[in-house]
């Protein structure tokens, strides 16, 4: 595969089946996989990533809310618990992590790049011709 950074926006993006990314990360070293979940939490901590967003890369992720990386995030204060996930040591808890680190970048990203709907409070309705100043 590309370049990581690449690699884990396009599988944030759905660009990219979860499936090959499970592969490839699969594929690294111990602390390739480490290092690899070390940009994911900085990548989530970019994109602004919250409580909230944690609980929706649990359902995403498909985790149950008992396994470490979806304890330790839906626990609050979210950028100290990335780095908790990030740091996290036995095999398959680096493969949980990986899963729910990119579902939850991949609904923070969609937050960030959400339209904002502006307030409707004393707006005009279409037919009435809005006031000159």
């Amino acid at each position: 595969m590309a370049d990581p950074h690449v690699t884990l926006n396009e599988l944030a993006q759905d660009l990219r089946p979860m499936s090959q990314g499970i592969d490839w990360f699969e594929s690294l070293s111990a602390e390739e996989q480490s290092a690899t979940l070390r940009l994911l939490s900085h990548f989530c901590v970019q994109a602004r990533a919250t409580t909230e967003d944690g609980r929706e890369g649990i359902r995403r992720a498909g985790l149950r809310a008992t396994h470490t990386p979806a304890v330790l995030i839906a626990r609050g204060r979210i950028d100290e618990q990335l780095g908790k996930i990030a740091d996290l040591t036995p095999h398959d808890e680096r493969l949980k992590s990986f899963r729910l680190l990119i579902a939850v970048l991949a609904v923070a990203d969609g937050n960030a790049s959400a339209p904002t709907v502006a307030p409707t409070h004393g707006t005009a309705c279409p037919s009435t011709p809005l006031p000159k100043h």
